[in-house]
């Protein structure tokens, strides 16, 4: 058997584990065209943490919409399933071609962010989509893994999706799958991602570093910046950005400061929340959001920043606003 999931057909077998989970999980609206959007929502998450890229995650969603329009839906007893395994296959196709891209991309690619300001208490919705957030900084470090590991991992750790059902989607064993998901565990947790499971400490860092910034205080800098900090950017060679990481806190507090000095005022940054977690947004002019910055911490002090600035990566946080219905 090949190393990857077969993705030629139009939809997964229909006989297979994802299409007999039983009748229950069926609507009345199972076997139209409408049951799709019903967890679009759902799909577009898990495309977005398997590609890292909502442009990318889009046209999966499209295919896989045309998949369900031209499968044999009285034969699906598990629309979710269903529709979970032919988002994967699909997402496969997609990490290969972006692989080739990613390889050939001007400096460090970083996955593209989600942004959402929370003032007021979030709905049960919201709050479930909080519990399937991926940090900005975890989605950079699930790059390093194989597709399968990403699946795996996505899908169970996640998602919690059960192994077996990942198994049919990947066309593995069940033991294989668990072991996909602990190989993926220890290359996480081996790439060196170290960040506090305290969203007060991270926050307070966040403004401690923001505090600092637009004061010009590098001493201050210094006091929130791990001493072994990695700044991570990516400008794409749209806009300008380093090509390279940069490395330590003398070195990172000094690009911080030249940067805010020459492009961002106090008025300028925003806090909101990046993919979950405490971060920052600049605009480069009023409505116009010109750079994310992404931050992961430990013990109180920042232990890498990711900033993206490429425009390409932000469209879909400067889609202008939808026409008002009349």
């Amino acid at each position: 058997m090949s190393d990857e999931p077969s993705t030629t057909a139009a939809a997964p077998d229909a006989t297979g584990p994802a299409a007999v989970t039983g009748a229950d999980a069926r609507g009345p609206a199972a076997d139209g065209p409408d049951v799709f959007e019903t967890h679009r929502r759902y799909l577009g998450s898990v495309a977005y943490r398997m590609l890292g890229s909502f442009t990318d995650a889009e046209d999966v969603l499209q295919e896989a919409w045309l998949r369900w329009r031209a499968a044999d839906r009285d034969a699906v007893a598990d629309p979710r399933a269903y529709l979970t395994t032919v988002v994967t296959r699909l997402c496969y196709d997609q990490l290969g071609s972006a692989r080739a891209r990613r390889e050939s991309y001007f400096g460090e690619w970083l996955p593209e962010p989600s942004l959402s300001y929370q003032d007021a208490p979030a709905s049960p919705a919201e709050l479930a989509e909080r519990g399937e957030s991926v940090s900005l900084a975890l989605l950079a470090v699930l790059e390093q893994l194989t597709p399968a590991e990403r699946a795996a991992f996505v899908l169970h750790d996640v998602f919690a999706v059960g192994f077996d059902e990942i198994a049919a989607t990947l066309e593995r064993s069940p033991d294989a799958t668990r072991q996909l998901a602990s190989r993926a565990r220890r290359r996480i947790k081996d790439g060196g991602r170290r960040t506090a499971a305290d969203p007060a400490e991270h926050r307070q860092a966040v403004e401690a570093f923001t505090a600092a910034s637009v004061r010009g205080d590098i001493e201050g800098l210094l006091a929130v910046l791990d001493p072994d900090i990695v700044w991570h950017s990516d400008g794409g060679g749209v806009v300008s950005a380093g090509a390279r990481p940069v490395l330590g806190a003398e070195k990172v507090s000094r690009l911080v400061l030249g940067l805010v000095a020459k492009w961002v005022t106090a008025e300028a940054l925003a806090f909101a929340s990046v993919n979950g977690e405490p971060g920052l947004v600049w605009y480069a002019q009023p409505g116009v959001i010109g750079g994310v910055l992404a931050f992961a911490v430990a013990d109180g002090r920042i232990t890498e920043a990711y900033a993206v600035v490429n425009p390409e990566k932000l469209t879909h946080l400067n889609a202008p606003a939808p026409d008002p219905e009349v």
